[in-house]
């Protein structure tokens, strides 16, 4: 058994969220019914490259919510896990080091990584499972990149990963996507934009110079509302700018197939130039 696990990241300063970040899973048993059902709805609706947010129109909004409803159908039965971070601009942490702020980025992805999935919950057996991840292309340098690549690897030394016979073969599993080779990375793509869309507001933005919302603008709210409206099918209620509850079972922030986490650090201050507004 496997699990292979996409990740990827959005906005980092947004209006009033940042730091997002995006992760599906699949287990390796569901992997080629998976990818093989989301590359054939992309090539029946006739796309002929690479899905993403940014990418969508009005003359394609029916084709984005036809794949996204192919990609819901899988997180609802629980074959692909989704998780989404990020953090509220109302608060900052606390003395950061030069290091941490510099390397803030990777230090959030971390976190996101080793806590989204509640992966310590994910095998109560003692059948080891290993795991298989997919970055989309990261940011910064090659350096930096390969820190990060080694954290990632070294995760499988602490107990949170050995407890549960999670293990890693080789830092040649934790690859960096090219994500137009990756309809499940390019699915979540959307799923992410959608969210960080929806919560920094950009739904209301009007082009200057112009009285109304563009066509584009309208097409991704009806994109993100179809989307929601496919998440509170699986959770009625469920709000998009708070972590999602654990129903009174730590092992639902593994057992539940999809989630958002928002990212409050635990030694922090108020932002004395964010006025708080309600959703």
């Amino acid at each position: 058994m496997q699990y292979i696990i996409y990740c990827d990241e959005s906005e980092k300063n947004g209006k009033y969220y940042g730091n997002f970040y995006g992760g599906a899973l699949v287990k390796s048993t569901d992997f080629h019914l998976v990818k093989d059902t989301l590359e054939k709805r992309k090539e029946e609706l006739g796309f002929k490259g690479e899905v993403k947010w940014q990418k969508v129109t009005d003359q394609y909004l029916e084709k984005y919510i036809e794949l996204i409803d192919t990609f819901f159908d899988f997180i609802e039965i629980n074959k692909v896990k989704v998780r989404i971070m990020f953090t509220h601009n109302m608060y900052l942490p606390n003395e950061l080091s030069k290091e941490q702020r510099d390397n803030e980025y990777f230090l959030l992805y971390y976190q996101f990584f080793k806590h989204a999935f509640g992966l310590k919950y994910s095998n109560p057996s003692t059948n080891p499972i290993s795991l298989y991840i997919f970055f989309d292309q990261l940011p910064d340098t090659k350096e930096k990149n390969q820190k990060f690549i080694d954290y990632i690897y070294n995760l499988q030394f602490q107990d949170i990963f050995k407890d549960a016979n999670l293990y890693i073969n080789s830092k040649d599993d934790i690859a960096e996507a090219v994500s137009h080779k990756h309809v499940i990375l390019q699915c979540l793509d959307i799923v992410l934009g959608a969210m960080e869309f929806r919560l920094n507001e950009k739904h209301k933005e009007i082009p200057e110079g112009k009285k109304r919302r563009g066509k584009r603008t309208r097409a991704k709210e009806k994109l993100y509302k179809h989307i929601n409206k496919r998440i509170r099918k699986i959770y009625p209620g469920f709000n998009i700018g708070e972590s999602t509850g654990r129903s009174g079972d730590n092992k639902n922030l593994w057992n539940h197939p999809y989630r958002h986490w928002k990212f409050t650090p635990s030694e922090k201050k108020l932002n004395q130039r964010y006025i708080p507004k309600n959703k």
